[in-house]
């Protein structure tokens, strides 16, 4: 296997691991030294579709910790966080296409996305202009943390060329 794929592979790894890792096994003081095995630096591009509040938080929580382990491990992340679909409703200013009971998570997941912002390891936080049309928002509305781009397939697809693992929690 190349260099390319074994980080590629390696990536996907991580990320999956993280994901759905219960958090026991991280207070245990599990690690992943053996996944990490000559990985110096990984690339991964997530796709967030998550309408509702709760589980996008959850997701951007997970995402953080991952970024945070990765460097305590001595690998260098680099994440690029594209946001579509249903999702798109939860990272904009206008409250009233909000439902409820996601206005208070939307309001954590802006905060959330403004520490992701400028942290290590994080790159572009983006959002697609289709699923703003789609999802009935405006491009001005979109909360300052987050870019708008053309199409976020796009964006995806280019991030996959450039040797990114593609992540759909």
């Amino acid at each position: 296997m190349n260099g390319f794929a074994h980080q590629f592979f390696a990536a996907i790894v991580i990320a999956l691991g993280a994901l759905f890792a219960a958090p026991s096994a991280v207070a245990a003081g599990a690690d992943d030294h053996e996944a990490l095995a000559g990985v110096k630096e990984v690339r991964a591009a997530f796709d967030l579709t998550a309408g509702e509040g709760k589980k996008l938080l959850g997701q951007l929580n997970v995402i953080d910790e991952t970024r945070q382990a990765l460097i305590r491990q001595g690998v260098t992340p680099h994440f690029v966080l594209a946001f579509r679909g249903p999702a798109t409703r939860l990272v904009q200013t206008d409250q009233s296409l909000i439902k409820p009971e996601d206005r208070e998570f939307a309001a954590k997941i802006a905060t959330k996305l403004d520490q992701m912002r400028g942290a290590p390891g994080v790159g572009d936080l983006v959002q697609c202009s289709v699923a703003i049309r789609q999802q009935g928002t405006k491009a001005e509305n979109v909360i300052p943390a987050v870019k708008v781009v053309g199409n976020g397939w796009i964006s995806l697809m280019t991030l996959q060329n450039r040797g990114y693992a593609y992540i759909s929690p």
